[in-house]
């Protein structure tokens, strides 16, 4: 049966978002719009795809199934239409989910610098922890931390190794004292991180003599809120741990001190990784060359 490729790009917002709401909002168009699309798709295909609430939108097993199957599909039409109206520099709407402890893509400057060489690109970033799938959520691409990027994406990447630090603020270490070894954290308050309300803590993991092992802590302080956590340690109530780059202005300043450092090696850094696609759009490809240019700006720096 023939269907409208509106309502179906209309469904996979309705399927992200939860929402009819803001399911509108994101495609420029009216609530009732949307309620209305979803019913037409659903008297065309014979099926509920969705449970409508008062607040919130919830997939049937028909839906879920559904958008399985057409979100890797309409991407790909939705790819071809734009290069098939390809006539001047990249355009369109360019999403990427982006996790909260990347300071190198976060900080400003190249995102400041990729949407002014790019007028034409619209850059919708959204700051998550959650590693779903990024197509399945309807992303152009992604950033992590290599080691956990899936073997099956194209990975490029923004920085070189990265590590993490265990700080406090010198007035907490004047009062507990420096632990000399992971195992004495235990001793002492920590302040630890998680994603969501759901995940469990950050895992504290460190490393010596080529020989990886995690510690136990029990945090006395717990957020979801990197910031938070950043500006408790400054205050003086615990030790912190983070990746390097968010402390570096903080320890720069003398705020924070680095502890256990010979216990904390480099691993792999944070990479742009995108689908393995044949011809990938050219807003992708551009921001593709933007992350190339930056990476070899900041490798090519002294020190």
């Amino acid at each position: 049966m023939p269907t409208d490729l509106n309502l179906l790009r209309m469904f996979l917002a309705v399927a992200d978002a939860h929402n009819f709401r803001a399911a509108a909002d994101r495609l420029g168009v009216t609530r009732s719009a949307v309620s209305q699309g979803i019913r037409r798709l659903e008297d065309g295909l014979g099926i509920a795809l969705v449970q409508r609430s008062t607040r919130h939108v919830h997939l049937t097993e028909a839906g879920l199934r559904f958008h399985r199957q057409i979100s890797g599909p309409l991407s790909a039409v939705d790819t071809a239409l734009e290069e098939a109206a390809e006539d001047g520099p990249p355009r369109g709407l360019l999403k990427v989910a982006v996790t909260s402890i990347a300071e190198c893509f976060l900080s400003g400057p190249l995102i400041a610098a990729f949407v002014q060489a790019h007028p034409a690109i619209t850059l919708d970033v959204t700051v998550t922890d959650d590693e779903s799938d990024i197509v399945a959520a309807g992303f152009d691409a992604g950033v992590r931390l290599g080691e956990v990027i899936e073997q099956d994406m194209i990975a490029i990447p923004i920085t070189g190794p990265q590590r993490q630090l265990t700080v406090a603020a010198p007035a907490y270490l004047a009062r507990h004292g420096t632990p000399a070894h992971p195992r004495e954290l235990a001793d002492h308050q920590c302040i630890g991180w998680r994603p969501s309300p759901e995940a469990a803590p950050y895992r504290w993991e460190f490393g010596h003599d080529g020989q990886d092992f995690e510690v136990t802590v029990a945090p006395r302080i717990t957020t979801n809120d990197m910031l938070l956590m950043v500006r408790t340690a400054v205050a003086g109530a615990g030790i912190t741990i983070g990746i390097e780059d968010t402390f570096r202005p903080y320890i720069a300043r003398g705020e924070l001190v680095p502890v256990l450092t010979e216990y904390l090696p480099p691993f792999p850094g944070f990479h742009l990784y995108f689908p393995n696609r044949h011809n990938p759009p050219p807003k992708l490809r551009a921001l593709v060359a933007h992350v190339r240019a930056f990476h070899a700006a900041q490798t090519a720096q002294p020190g």
